[in-house]
């Protein structure tokens, strides 16, 4: 088979740390990061670097996790934010597992037809690139309150760190720059975004420094007065301001009421290793439980790592899961989601009685399936320390720099979080998911996620921390990360940067990551009946940035796909 490998640029030796970068290209997967008593991997080598000395300061997991976050919405503001919303799932030294969701919300005005003109017809561009795009923002609220209930550090000095680097300014790296060059375009309508992102509408080149002192303020309050110097004062009142500028529907009232959530984690059990994953509003858990459950009886290693065999039942089994997904899922505290359903193995084993080891299934021929009433540009990070708390945490603005919008004066962007709600039952969102009522538009109400936060422990203590960016892809990147770890046994570098595809029932299309697939392997599926696409937008699938304990030895991993970075000690 031939197998997508990677370039390595390892990094520089620091007092008792490794720091990897590494980026796509011919050659071995590098190696990971190695400590024995706390690891971080991020997007961001300098978000990593923060939470690594938190962790030297004292802090725990949770605390690294959250200074990573922060620093992420300063050094990779394409994904890290403090205008957007996430999943946390927690695991505590005694063992306990808890998970926080602060997914944005809907506004209290938003409508259900709000996307559409008066003949029923959804709008293009209304869900993405607009005020009205906006949900109201949760990823302050929940680091925060993750912070408060389980970190050992006070908030001014996890904050501390980011304050710095918004206000002193960083070298942005060639990638940085690029990124910010392609964006430009759409943010030119929005005078905030362009004073931000370019040197008075010329882009910035790699090795300059960006400085943000807008969000460096913003930042402070924060320190300075917690959750009450986001949702309330001055920087609430430049967020409504914005909101009004734009027609948006953001209003105190809405920001002043938002609380995260602390739910129950979604439990599977996988050849003896336990999965701990998010549950709704994130449909991630319970697909990746619901696929697992699927696989269990299938002998993947027997079948060989990229093998057609292999390739085909994971693909037959994305494609039941998501059919299921589009029309069970949606914010549970609106919707009567079918818990039981999807995670239970005999109803697995139902939706695999069709599946057959010679053909692909038509996707026009699967249907969600029924159950008695039970009684969707985005960042993952990783942490783990030594006493034994983990920490796998999703956060996003959506697409890419969410909606493209500045709040002027607060220096963040905003996300454009709205288009995960089904617009209108049957059409398409921006990652060609589809959706019914389960995840209609109401006020209030958390939009459906795919973001996949998950940590597997065995025999008690965690064993793997992992979890992607994708859209649709999140949930089957973190799949084949656990099924690399556990089926064939791959260290975790190996795990992560092995190639990728993916199935999400419509389009009813496999995609793969270029040279992914050996020309062998493509023929034979191809004469099963899958339609086999090289991604449609020509480059990589996720980026699982990952911790594996072996040994008692933690060893953090960068997603070689991207120019992130792994540290530990």
């Amino acid at each position: 088979v031939m197998n997508r490998v990677f370039l390595s640029r390892i990094g520089d030796l620091c007092v008792g740390a490794v720091l990897a970068f590494a980026t796509s290209a011919e050659a071995a997967v590098p190696e990971p990061v190695r400590g024995e008593r706390g690891a971080v991997a991020s997007r961001s080598m300098i978000a990593s670097e923060v939470g690594l000395d938190i962790l030297r300061a004292g802090g725990n997991a949770i605390d690294a996790a959250v200074a990573t976050s922060f620093a992420l919405a300063v050094t990779w503001p394409s994904a890290g934010n403090l205008g957007g919303g996430g999943f946390m799932v927690i695991r505590l030294e005694d063992g306990t597992v808890i998970t926080n969701d602060h997914r944005e919300t809907a506004p209290l005005a938003a409508t259900r037809g709000m996307y559409q003109d008066e003949d029923g017809a959804v709008i293009e561009g209304l869900s993405t690139h607009s005020h009205l795009a906006v949900g109201v923002p949760g990823s302050v609220a929940g680091m925060l309150d993750a912070l408060e209930r389980y970190g050992k550090l006070d908030r001014r000095a996890v904050i501390g760190p980011s304050i710095r680097l918004a206000r002193e300014g960083f070298e942005l790296s060639y990638d940085q720059a690029r990124d910010f060059a392609r964006v430009l375009l759409r943010m030119a309508p929005y005078a905030a975004s362009m004073a931000k992102f370019s040197r008075e509408g010329a882009p910035y080149a790699a090795g300059e420094v960006f400085r943000q002192p807008a969000l460096a303020r913003t930042l402070e309050r924060i320190a300075e007065f917690g959750k009450a110097g986001f949702y309330e004062g001055e920087t609430a009142d430049l967020l409504v301001a914005e909101m009004e500028r734009g027609g948006g529907l953001i209003t105190h009232d809405d920001l002043a009421s938002y609380e995260s959530v602390w739910r129950e984690p979604i439990h599977g059990v996988y050849r003896g290793y336990e999965i701990w994953s998010m549950p709704p509003p994130s449909s991630g858990g319970l697909l990746l439980v619901q696929m697992l459950n699927m696989l269990e009886p299938f002998d993947l290693a027997g079948m060989g790592y990229g093998s057609a065999a292999r390739t085909h039942v994971m693909v037959e089994a994305e494609r039941r899961a998501y059919a299921d997904r589009a029309i069970h899922l949606g914010d549970s505290d609106f919707y009567p989601v079918p818990f039981q359903m999807l995670t239970d193995r005999d109803y697995a084993a139902s939706r695999m009685e069709n599946f057959d080891p010679k053909q692909a299934t038509r996707s026009s021929e699967i249907a969600a399936g029924a159950w008695p009433e039970e009684n969707p540009d985005t960042t993952h990070l990783s942490t783990m320390d030594a006493a034994g708390n983990a920490v796998a945490y999703t956060t996003t603005l959506n697409l890419s720099y969410g909606s493209k919008i500045v709040v002027a004066g607060a220096g963040f962007l905003l996300n454009n979080e709205m288009d995960d709600f089904s617009s209108k039952p049957g059409v398409p969102n921006a990652y060609g998911l589809l959706g019914a009522d389960a995840n209609a538009i109401a006020p209030g109400k958390r939009m459906l996620s795919s973001m996949t936060p998950t940590i597997v422990t065995r025999d008690g203590e965690p064993w793997l921390v992992t979890g992607s960016p994708g859209g649709s892809t999140i949930i089957t990147t973190t799949m084949q990360v656990i099924l690399n770890s556990i089926d064939h046994q791959m260290s975790v570098n190996d795990a992560v940067g092995r190639p990728r595809f993916h199935h999400q029932w419509q389009p009813d299309q496999v995609w793969f990551e270029p040279l992914g697939l050996s020309p062998d392997t493509l023929s034979i599926l191809r004469d099963m009946g899958h339609e086999m696409v090289s991604t449609p937008w020509g480059g990589d699938i996720g980026d699982a940035n990952s911790i594996k304990r072996v040994d008692g030895e933690m060893r953090a991993m960068s997603d070689p796909r991207n120019d992130g970075g792994a540290a530990a000690f």
